[in-house]
């Protein structure tokens, strides 16, 4: 093998890691920010209590998105596991306030 092929192997599972931790950390936190909203605006209680509750769950929300990152069979799936749900979240707040 050559030293630039070993090089370039050497260098795509860092590559993988890192779009991995970016994902947990920016993608994890932008999904638990619009589930906790989405939450707050849809849960049947009294606003304060939707509220608390919005913000509870979306700590559980966050853990969850920073272990799929990383048990993803692929940086594809990884992404598109966390920004899917989080426009959905997303979208469901943006109705909810109007």
């Amino acid at each position: 093998m050559s030293k630039i092929s070993s090089q370039r192997l050497a260098g795509s599972p860092r590559l993988g890691v890192a779009l991995r931790a970016l994902f947990a950390v920016f993608g994890g936190y932008g999904l638990a920010a619009a589930s906790a909203t989405a939450m707050a605006l849809w849960l049947p209680m009294t606003r304060a209590d939707a509220v608390i509750t919005g913000t509870l769950l979306s700590f559980l929300v966050y853990a969850v998105a920073v272990l799929w990152a990383f048990s993803a069979r692929s940086v594809a799936r990884a992404g598109a596991g966390i920004l899917i749900p989080a426009a959905l979240c997303a979208a469901l707040a943006w109705l909810g306030g109007a």
